[in-house]
This record gives C-alpha cells, structure tokens and sequence, in this order.
C-alpha cells in the first residue's frame, strides 16, 4: 500500500461538555472537561493509522508537556513521529472546544508552534516523498508552507488531498493547481466559492466550481446528509449512515484519514467515498477526537450491522 504523508498541526484540545453552545456574551456552566491530543494534521494521521496505512506525521510542536504527550500519543496509535520537531521558542497548539448535547461544537484555535511549521519540515518531505504516495494537507499551519508542500508533492508524484480548514479564502493563487482532491463542509465551500452552500444541488455546484479552479476531485460533505462528489469521470451523491451523534469534532479528520486509505489500497473513488463515510459516521458515535478514531478491526466489525446506502449518479449543475 502506498505511504500515507500528513504535513499538518499537533494541538492539545481542552474540551467543555455543556447543554447548549454559548452565545454572543452568555456563561454556560459546563458538565465536564477533558484534555485529550488533537490538532487536525495529527487527527488525520491517527485516523490513518488505526486503519491500517502507512501513517507518517510531519509537524511542529513546543518543548513543554504538551508536546511530549502529543508525541507519545501519536506513536502509540502506531504513526511514525520522525517528522515532528520540538520548537524551543513556541508553545504547543492548543484548541478550546465546546460540545452541546447534541455533540454539536464551537472551536477556537491557537497555533502556537504550527503557526513556525515551515522549511524544516518541507525538507523532511523533500527527503521521503516518493512517486504513488499520498500527503494529506489542512490550513492550520502556514498557507505559503501548505503551497509548497503541494508544489513538492506534485513534482514527485503523490497525490494530495486538502483539507481545506480553518478556510483562509482566498486560497494562494496556484494551489488548486496542485491538488488531486479537495475535501470542503459546506460552511467551507460557501468560503471558498463565494455563496451558500446549503444542500445537494449548491454543494454539486460548488464543487464544480472548485475543479474549474484546477482541482481533480472536489468532494463537499454535507453532514448527516452524507457527500457530494464531482469528478472528470462523473458526479455523484453518496448518504450518511444513519447513526446517533455523541461529538462531531473530529469527523471531518476521519473522513479525510479514510479517504486516504481507501485510495492507497487502490479502491476506486466511489469505493473509496463510501468507506471515508463509514469512517466519519463510526466516528461521531464515540466521544473526543482521536480517541473515537477507530481501529480497522472495530469499524469492520461495527460495519457487519449496518447497511451502507448506495451512491446516486448526479445530472451536472
């Protein structure tokens, strides 16, 4: 199976469980907080491990406790931690997260050594990268670093799937260019396209809108109501698995960690589609973020009930 890079941010995730998400200036008393390893460059590369791919992590995190536990955290899950550097001078990242009931969330992001992640650690990808691997790419580190990392991997041969979030739109200019595959929620499509995104007809659209740009295969996801997908060879809607939500936070990592996979197991795209689905919907059943990744073994086993629904081919918009 190919190797599967992730260049990408470590955070530690400080999480409150409340009943509702605040509002503007409101207090909401908590039920419960935790400290749990996250950052989305090393959730997608959990992700990626615990379903049995080459996972490799590159990334940046601060010379304190959190940043050791990161580290360990990782390389328990099985990723390999040679890519990431202990920077003196910054702190590690750190998310606060709020969770409602409804395992909805509210996330605030502070970078700290990811914000430094730069030509280190493209010289660690410029070492290894070979032709048929895959690097999977987010924006919460640098954006000039993230277009020379798809440049890089272009160059080489390896497919690369961004992950297009935090959006910073507009993106580089250039950067479509290297991307094999794009991987927007709504809220980040509406971003990057201009206009909203609310369902199956503006997400095709969208992500129609996004291969003029230059992107191969652009994919929205829709939630529960599962992903949109165009490509050279056609377009088409795969639906959710039905499940109950316990926390979204890390879906989207999951999503992206099976995609990734599935695609360098060679599975074909609308294969490969509805594994990262089964993933993600696996996912939002268990709480916290890299601790509801699950293990290849688990999802086969969770996947024996369920019933995963066809995709539907999709009229261009």
């Amino acid at each position: 199976m190919a190797l599967i890079y992730v260049l990408g941010s470590l955070n530690m995730d400080l999480v409150c469980h409340s009943s509702h998400l605040p509002q503007s200036g409101e207090t909401v008393l908590g039920s419960q907080f935790e400290i749990q390893p996250g950052g989305k460059g090393a959730n997608q590369a959990v992700a990626v491990a615990r379903l049995a791919g080459a996972s490799h992590l590159v990334g940046r995190v601060g010379q304190d406790s959190f940043g050791d536990r990161l580290i360990a955290s990782a390389r328990a899950a099985r990723v390999n931690c040679a890519g990431i550097s202990q920077d003196h001078r910054s702190p590690t990242g750190v998310a606060a997260i709020v969770v409602d009931r409804q395992g909805q969330n509210q996330i605030v992001v502070v970078p700290g050594a990811n914000g430094q992640v730069g030509e280190s650690e493209l010289q660690v990808l410029d070492q290894h990268l070979h032709p048929g691997d895959f690097l999977l790419l987010q924006l919460e580190i640098p954006q000039p670093v993230v277009m020379a990392a798809a440049a890089l991997a272009q160059q080489r041969g390896v497919r690369v799937i961004l992950d297009p979030a935090p959006v910073q739109a507009p993106l580089t200019d250039g950067l479509y260019c290297h991307v094999y595959l794009i991987t927007p929620n709504q809220i980040e499509a509406s971003q990057l396209v201009g206009w909203p995104v609310q369902d199956q007809t503006t997400a095709l659209r969208a992500a129609q809108t996004l291969r003029q740009q230059g992107v191969d295969i652009a994919l929205v996801t829709l939630g529960a109501a599962g992903v949109v997908v165009a490509s050279q060879e056609g377009c088409f809607h795969q639906p959710a698995l039905t499940v109950a939500a316990v926390d979204t936070v890390a879906a989207g990592d999951a999503f992206n960690g099976g995609l990734a996979v599935a695609l360098a197991e060679g599975r074909p795209l609308g294969e490969a589609v509805g594994f990262a689905t089964a993933v993600a919907a696996y996912t939002v059943t268990q709480p916290g973020a890299q601790a509801a990744m699950p293990e290849r073994s688990q999802l086969e086993g969770w996947l024996a009930g369920q019933r995963l629904p066809a995709s539907q081919n999709l009229a261009p918009a």
